[in-house]
């Protein structure tokens, strides 16, 4: 029943397999299993009465944390390097702090020397692999952040994410031009309507819709610069932040991506039919009166 209960909050969910391994979990289980059986056949079992209770709820607390941050983690990230260095590293702590706990409850004669070694080995190996893994994590999200630094720019949020698109949403775009006119920096607020893509829904179904405003932001973000952000505010509109471009600049900018929004022939599923779609757009300086949400609404009023 307990087993259950600490699976549940893990049902249906695919976790990542460690050094090729996809029972990984069992075979973690298996281990903390034989050192029980090891300590029973050796051990005397110690009186409640002279039981520590404050260190077996610490050492039990941790084991059981550990064993939720190694699920979490291979519940979150797909298999690879990083993944299974930062599991490995958490699992080795997990069985020097099970070896610990075990202790409060087992006591081995003087005689027996390796639960002494488990303990003083396990936890700082389980600790060294744990960091080697954290900085390869560290080298792997550089990379990444590289590649969504025109969706995210300044910092991350995921409650803002668009299902869809994967690009932030409209609160996410108010938030960066509020940020922009604290620091009183000029710049450009784009916004685009790829139009008919109504039409597209009803003809050919929700799911084709979909896929050609991921496209399209794939396309979008092709033209944009490290600083410059691209936003899904709705439906069918994507709305950019360009720092630091304004008047003519700027002008050419939006007519770029008119055009290349413009001349996207988007091909369907069906690997036949190929759409274009005509593109309106409406422009803004950063710095104004008006709040960011309703420069963005003014904007969609000019489309």
């Amino acid at each position: 029943m307990r087993l259950a209960l600490f699976r549940q909050p893990f049902a249906g969910v695919r976790l990542a397999s460690v050094a090729g391994q996809s029972h990984f979990g069992q075979w973690l289980a298996l281990l903390m299993a034989l050192l029980v059986l090891a300590f029973a056949q050796q051990a005397e079992p110690v009186a409640l009465a002279r039981l520590h209770w404050v260190d077996v709820l610490g050492e039990g607390g941790i084991v059981l944390m550990l064993a939720v941050w190694l699920a979490q983690l291979r519940a979150s990230r797909p298999a690879g390097r990083v993944t299974t260095l930062l599991c490995l590293g958490l699992a080795l702590m997990l069985l020097g702090q099970w070896v610990d706990l075990l202790d409060e409850f087992l006591k081995l004669p003087k005689s027996v020397l390796w639960d002494n070694v488990l303990e003083s080995s396990l936890m700082p190996l389980g600790l060294a692999t744990l960091t080697f893994g954290l900085h390869q994590w560290r080298q792997e999200q550089l990379v990444l952040n590289e590649s969504l630094q025109r969706r995210e720019r300044l910092f991350r949020e995921h409650r803002s994410l668009d299902g869809v698109t994967q690009l932030q949403d409209a609160s996410y775009m108010e938030a960066q031009i509020a940020l922009e006119r604290e620091q009183c920096r000029p710049g450009t607020v784009l916004m685009l309507r790829w139009q008919g893509l109504e039409q597209v829904q009803r003809s050919h179904g929700l799911q084709e819709a979909e896929r050609m405003l991921q496209a399209a932001g794939q396309l979008l973000l092709l033209h944009l610069r490290r600083d410059d952000l691209l936003c899904r505010y709705a439906g069918n509109h994507f709305v950019l932040l360009v720092p630091g471009t304004t008047g003519t600049a700027a002008a050419h900018l939006a007519d770029d991506l008119r055009q290349a929004l413009a001349g996207f022939a988007c091909p369907l599923s069906d690997g036949v039919q190929r759409l274009r779609l005509p593109v309106s757009m409406a422009s803004s300086p950063v710095l104004g009166e008006p709040p960011a949400d309703a420069l963005l609404l003014s904007l969609l009023a000019k489309l």
